[in-house]
C-alpha cells in the first residue's frame, strides 16, 4: 500500500487477491471437513450444515479468485463477509454462553472484510483503468 493512502498498487492488489484466494480455500476446506470445530466454540451447535455450505462458498470464491484475479471474484468475498457477520450476529445472544467468542469472531471477520474490501476496490480501479486504456487505443 502507498504511504499516502490506503489505496493499493495494481501489483499489491493482485498479490493480496492471491493470498485471499488461498485463505478462502483453506477456510472453506476446514468448514466443509470439520464444521463442528467452528460451531462448538461459538455455541452454534446444530448449524454444522450451514457452516458446510459456507465452506463451499469459500472454496468457490477461492477458486474464482485464483483463476481470474478479478474484482468480481473478490467482491464475492465481501458479500460473504456480510453474510458471515449476519449469521454470527444471530448468535450474539444472552442465552449463548459463548457469545464472547462470537464477538471475537465478528471482529476477526470484520478485519478480513477490510482486507477484502481494499483488495476488491483496488482491483476494480485497475480494471476500470484497463478498460479506459483499451478504449483510448481504439
Amino acid at each position: 500500500m502507498t504511504k499516502a493512502s490506503l489505496q493499493m498498487t495494481s501489483t499489491e492488489s493482485r498479490q493480496l487477491a492471491r493470498a485471499l484466494g488461498w485463505f478462502s480455500l483453506a477456510l472453506g476446506a476446514a468448514e466443509l471437513i470439520a464444521p463442528n470445530r467452528v460451531t462448538r466454540p461459538l455455541g452454534m451447535q446444530g448449524s454444522e450444515g450451514l457452516v458446510q455450505l459456507y465452506g463451499l462458498r469459500e472454496i468457490a470464491s477461492g477458486v474464482s479468485i485464483l483463476s481470474t484475479e478479478s474484482a468480481a471474484s473478490v467482491w464475492s468475498r465481501v458479500a460473504g463477509d456480510a453474510l458471515d457477520v449476519g449469521t454470527l450476529a444471530l448468535h450474539l445472544r444472552d442465552d449463548n454462553r459463548k457469545k464472547a467468542n462470537v464477538a471475537v469472531a465478528i471482529a476477526a471477520v470484520g478485519g478480513i472484510a477490510l482486507l477484502d474490501l481494499a483488495c476488491a476496490a483496488g482491483l476494480s480501479k485497475n480494471e476500470a483503468h484497463d478498460r479506459a486504456d483499451a478504449r483510448a487505443l481504439r
